[in-house]
């Protein structure tokens, strides 16, 4: 794709969004053959987290409405865990209400009738491998043979104190969507819809609001309106008492309001469609809203009122203002199409966008979707000579180019997180296919270097990227990956931010606890980083802030990641060492700030049961949550610190309701935790207790004690290590060998000064080492690796380029052309730069600084330029040389050449410009059978036709990336008559001269020649040419009947010739041009082609003919001889390739006004009705300049418009 943008869509950071706003969207799938009805996510109404699959949360837009329906591709939803407070659930009539969580988009999926497995319900018994039986029991076959490191589980079933709730009526209702707000509150809103498949709309709804947690709902449909079908649920981020439910835009556009979390509402009508809000992150009132036909209103009453900012925006390219990057709240950020279809980078404030109140922050044009604004981080993406370009601005200053390594040749690039004033990307280089590479940047966002190689990618179900990349919760620079060795895939895991990686390390033992043989490096745990494709599960990895070293994941021990023998894992400190808690795929929930860890199972099958871990999944226990089995369609935690209360959503069969089944897991608890039910726990990285440069320590419960946590109490404390070489990292342009050492990469010069020091400033002399960002270490090596203040010595020029600001050796008349000056090395401050733009133009600068936003020239001819820069600073000098092609576009090309000619005679063709000096052309030329094109550099050709009959030429010509071509046919025959045409001089007076007028024209004369002779219109093809006075060509044609006989001789066409001539003579044609106006049509005189041989036995009118001809030749050879010196006269010649040449003249800048009639034949049968086309020449400009190739391209004051 190679744009900048969000890593995929991951649903960690979309659900970190939702736990802000409590919002849940449900829908079921099946309804289409497996695959989901679910209708799409609109463009640019996801929320705007961008983050990639993995979970590695990289800030977007903060505040954008997460309640929108959301695709789910057939695949059905799970568990959100207690951190998340969105789902998405959709059900299909005729088909069971739930199924199992959606394995990793492209894992085989465990069915329960795979072959070698049993078909089991939930109380079935496990296979042989000595796992759980009945109901997850241990069974006969489970030995413990070690206690200490086995997964216990209580065989006794326990229960939860639970409610069920059914929304009656809504049986047919297929999606929900959902809103919690927690923090105190009891409110929890429900919107119902039935959405009709076949007729892609919504048909139903209804409106559930519960005041008691979830334990009883009314119905508000009288509330909103009876009639009134909802499609959209928001919710403001920043108070979640406003509430905003949306109409179905088929029926009504319109939008209701509350103001006390869903209890009474207002309604207000639209004059615009809204296909995705955008809430203001501090401002409560403040909305964006993006329409249907891509244009962005705001509102600053909570949508009471709106008022349009711009037109033609990209849809989801737009956001608000960042706090502490900008200093206006309202500010508002997009990227907008011109009216030519380019793409700008535009600012303005939300209540006051005019033209003359925006801004472009970015000079000239963008890739079309890619601007990306994240934190103190602006991206944009420009492409130029086919190498995609990236540009960042840091805390709103002025764009920088990004630089990766010098031959990463990027083809992709995605933003994954921006977090701690560092930017983290995702570089898939020219030749990867399937994996990126993580590169990590400077503060400032500029320069890059190499985290990790060869990530693993796929596409998500929407297309989009999702790179295998999972930032741990709660613990900073700690991130999983998976990476391609080898065509294996291996996860690694790092705890500073990359710099150093290591593979996972299997556990001891299996769930029974025995023995597992598997050493590193040939064998290891490997995680699948993927979370379900709906972006509002709770995810096959899971971690959270509040319980920063219990991770819980699925993955397989072996050589290599798997998509079978699944099995579930969770490590209790931070990645170092790791236990099987389940064979088979569950989804985990955090309670109590990880106090408590819940697993419900992944199924098709109806269950009641689920499993509570209260010593961080070293032991389950089995609870039921309802009496009667429930199809699980989704599970919500209550958001806040205490999350206690869950709601699970589902089915008991799919003709029911919805059922909603409150969970409160209170009772489990008989007491809040004290101080002494904690213990200290130290974070670490196989024993090195320094993380990040600094050594912390965490309070946890200690495994036996059961009480409740409450509020999350953090690190306990934090110590700042001793810097050591672990916490720097290469810096750029410096790679790290295998010795440890970061030297310098075989392209980058160490020497190399910035282009602004001069003799006695200073700079930074770099080590080699920058220190990894946020990491807080203190003294011991800091000093020697970090980058030392240096004098700038003086230095003489050197690798002096001169380049155009797009890469680009084309240049357009008369539009400014950017140069940019690029010096490798040499006093900048101190040095003269002279510019030679080779027009005649030159400008001189006295420092290189000044030149850095590049020096801008218009040229106003057309041709080939030598721009020239000199380089002189005392020290030395160097000089560099551009040739930049200036051109104009192509605007039209037309073919010219004659309608008919004669066997075996030289055609010319000649193709004809607008305008005519347009720069470095090519000709590529294709006429007759010729199965290969003639391509020239001259816009003339001549050819010839061996046999009779339609042939067909087509000319193409190549400007620069534009191609245009004009089509003709040409007819052959052995001979054929030409007889020129004249009329009243009255027909000037409504000649305009344009090819229209001219076909129109030539239609009604060749009908007044057959009305007045008899001749069949076969025979006649008649062209009016361009110019004044007024004047046409008659063709008699040797036409063949269809019947088969013989075609016309020489004396037929003589006849018909003699008939035409005699009723001209005697003003025997004419025809009426328009009431009270007509028109005579006179002969001019007559050429054959070729003249036939006459002989004595000839009639008298022959031998008169033959006289006259005689006649008629001697007059053109004198005229021939003298035809420069008589204007206003057309000459023909006797032999046809002779009247060609006349005719079609190759056009030549130099010429004056070289005069190009220009006729044509589709067929004799269609004769006139077919294009008659010429071309009018107007003398082109001869003020040529020395230095270029071609003269001015804006030489013509008409165009030919035909083609």
């Amino acid at each position: 794709m190679g744009k900048v943008g969000a890593g995929g869509g991951s649903p960690a950071g979309l659900s970190a969004l939702l736990a802000g706003a409590g919002l849940l969207v449900l829908c079921v799938p099946g309804a289409c053959g497996g695959g989901s009805c679910c209708p799409q996510l609109p463009p640019g109404s996801a929320p705007g987290w961008a983050a990639t699959p993995g979970g590695f949360v990289g800030r977007g837009p903060r505040g954008r409405a997460a309640a929108t329906p959301l695709p789910l591709l057939g695949r059905p939803l799970f568990a959100v865990a207690p951190g998340d407070r969105a789902l998405s659930l959709e059900r299909a009539p005729g088909t069971a209400a739930s199924v199992a969580m959606a394995p990793r988009a492209g894992r085989r999926r465990r069915s329960e009738a795979e072959p070698g497995k049993a078909d089991r319900g939930e109380g079935a018994s496990r296979s042989p491998r000595g796992m759980l039986r009945d109901g997850g029991q241990p069974g006969p076959g489970t030995l413990e043979r070690d206690p200490d490191k086995a997964t216990r589980f209580r065989m006794e079933e326990l229960r939860l104190t639970s409610t069920t709730f059914a929304l009656t009526g809504d049986s047919a209702h297929n999606q929900a969507m959902v809103h919690w707000s927690g923090h105190n509150s009891s409110v929890i809103l429900i919107l119902t819809k039935l959405y009709d498949y076949n007729l892609g709309s919504i048909t139903e709804s209804s409106l559930w609001r519960s005041t008691d947690y979830g334990t009883t709902y009314e119905k508000l449909n009288d509330k909103v309106g009876l009639k009134t079908i909802l499609s959209y649920l928001y919710v403001c981020p920043t108070n979640k008492r406003k509430i905003m439910l949306l109409t179905d835009p088929e029926i009504e556009s319109s939008l209701l309001i509350s103001s006390d979390e869903g209890a009474t509402y207002q309604k207000y009508r639209l004059n615009f469609y809204i296909q995705s809000l955008l809430f203001h992150p501090k401002q409560e009132d403040w909305i964006l809203a993006y329409s249907q036909d891509q244009k962005l209103y705001s509102s600053a009453e909570f949508g009471r009122r709106w008022q349009l900012i711009q037109e033609g925006v990209v849809p989801n390219r737009f956001y608000w203002s960042v706090m502490g990057s900008n200093k206006e709240p309202d500010l508002v950020h997009l990227e907008a199409r011109t009216i030519d279809g380019h793409s700008q980078y535009l600012t303005c404030r939300m209540q006051n966008c005019t033209e003359a109140n925006r801004n472009k922050p970015f000079p000239g044009y963008i890739d079309p979707d890619s601007l990306i604004v994240q934190d103190d981080y602006v991206f944009v993406q420009l492409t130029s000579g086919g190498r995609p370009h990236y540009y960042v601005s840091y805390r709103r200053n002025a764009f920088a180019q990004m630089k990766l390594p010098k031959y990463a040749l990027p083809k992709d690039m995605h933003v994954i997180s921006t977090d701690e004033n560092q930017v983290f990307a995702a570089v898939q280089e020219w030749n990867q296919n399937d994996t990126y590479n993580l590169y990590i940047s400077d503060t400032r966002g500029v320069y890059f270097t190499l985290a990790l190689e060869n990530v693993q990618s796929s596409r998500g179900p929407e297309g989009n990227i999702m790179i295998d990349l999972y930032e741990v919760a709660g613990i900073k620079g700690m991130f999983l990956a998976n990476k391609k060795i080898d065509n294996q895939v291996k996860t690694f895991i790092t705890y500073n931010k990359g710099r150093d990686w290591r593979l996972l390390q299997a556990p001891d033992t299996d769930l029974r606890g025995d023995p597992v043989h598997c050493l590193l490096p040939y064998c290891s745990l490997h995680l699948h980083l993927k979370v379900s494709e709906n972006p509002y599960t709770s995810g096959i990895i899971a971690s959270r802030d509040t319980a920063p070293s219990i991770i819980v994941a699925s993955g397989n021990i072996g050589s290599e990641l798997s998509d079978s023998d699944i099995s579930m894992f969770v490590s209790s400190d931070a990645g170092n060492t790791w236990r099987q808690i389940f064979e088979e795929e569950h989804s985990v929930l955090y309670l109590d700030q990880g106090g408590v860890l819940v697993a419900m199972k992944h199924t098709s099958l109806p269950i009641r049961h689920l499993w509570l871990s209260f010593d961080e999944g070293r032991s389950w226990s089995k609870y039921s949550f309802t009496s009667i089995p429930l199809f699980v369609d989704g599970v919500l935690g209550e958001p806040g610190e205490e999350t206690l209360i869950m709601t699970v959503f589902g089915h008991f069969s799919h003709r029911s309701e919805w059922q909603l089944v409150k969970v409160d897991y209170k009772s489990i608890f008989d007491r809040r935790c004290a101080e002494e039910d904690y213990r200290p726990w130290q974070l670490h990285s196989q024993g090195e207790a320094c993380i990040m440069g600094a050594k912390r320590v965490y309070k946890k419960r200690k495994s036996e004690r059961k009480c409740m946590q409450g509020k999350y109490a953090g690190a306990m404390e934090s110590e700042p290590c001793v810097c050591t070489e672990a916490d720097f990292d290469c810096d750029y342009g410096y790679e790290r060998h295998s010795n440890g050492q970061c030297l310098p990469a075989f392209w980058f010069n160490p020497s190399s000064l910035s282009k602004d020091c001069s003799l006695g400033q200073s700079y930074l002399n770099s080590t080699g080492y920058r220190k990894v960002v946020s990491n807080n270490c203190t003294d011991g090596v800091r000093e020697q690796y970090t980058a030392k203040p240096q004098k700038c010595p003086g230095k003489a020029p050197r690798g002096l380029r001169i380049v155009t600001a797009d890469g680009k050796l084309t240049a357009e008349q008369g539009h400014n052309v950017t140069l940019m000056v690029q010096l490798e090395e040499g006093d900048v401050q101190r040095t003269l730069i002279q510019v030679d733009f080779g027009d005649g133009v030159a400008v001189s600068y006295v420092n290189l600084s000044s030149m850095e936003d590049g020096i801008k020239h218009v040229y106003h001819n057309v041709g080939i330029f030598r721009v020239t820069v000199q380089v002189d600073n005392g020290l030395g000098s160097d000089s560099a040389v551009l040739y930049l092609h200036v051109t104009c576009p192509l605007e039209h090309v037309h073919l010219s050449l004659p309608f008919v000619t004669t066997k075996n005679k030289e055609v010319n063709a000649t193709a004809v410009l607008w305008p005519s000096q347009v720069g470095t052309l090519t000709y590529v030329w294709w006429y007759g059978n010729n199965t290969e094109p003639l391509i020239t550099l001259e816009g003339s050709i001549s050819f010839k036709f061996t046999s009779e009959g339609m042939n067909t030429i087509t000319v193409q010509v190549s400007a620069g990336n534009a191609i245009l071509q004009d089509t003709k046919s040409i007819a052959v025959y052995e001979e054929f008559r030409s007889l020129r045409l004249s009329f009243s001089p009255n027909l000037d007076d409504y000649n305009p001269d344009i090819p229209e007028w001219r076909r129109d024209i030539s239609r009604v004369i060749k009908k007044s020649l057959v009305e007045a002779t008899g001749v069949p219109g076969e025979h006649i093809l008649v062209a009016v040419l361009p110019g004044l006075p007024t004047a046409a060509e008659l063709f008699v044609l040797p036409y063949q009947d269809p019947a088969g006989e013989g075609k016309r001789s020489a004396e037929d066409l003589e006849q018909i010739s003699e008939l035409l001539i005699h009723k001209l003579n005697q003003n025997s044609v004419h025809f009426e041009l328009k009431p009270g106006v007509q028109i005579l049509v006179h002969a001019a005189h007559l050429t054959a082609a070729p003249l036939v041989d006459l002989t004595p036995t000839h009639s008298g009118s022959a031998m008169l003919m033959l006289l006259s001809v005689v006649f008629v030749g001697l007059a053109v050879f004198v005229i021939y001889k003298f035809k420069r010196k008589i204007p206003g006269i057309n000459v023909y010649a006797q032999m046809q390739n002779e009247k060609e040449r006349e005719m079609v003249s190759r056009v030549s800048p130099t010429e004056s006004r070289p005069h190009i009639p220009q006729t044509e034949l589709r067929r004799p049968g269609q004769l006139i009705d077919e294009k008659v086309d010429s071309q009018l020449i107007e003398v082109p400009n001869s003020n040529f300049e020395s230095n270029g190739v071609f003269g001015s391209c804006s030489v013509f004051s008409r165009i030919p418009t035909e083609h």
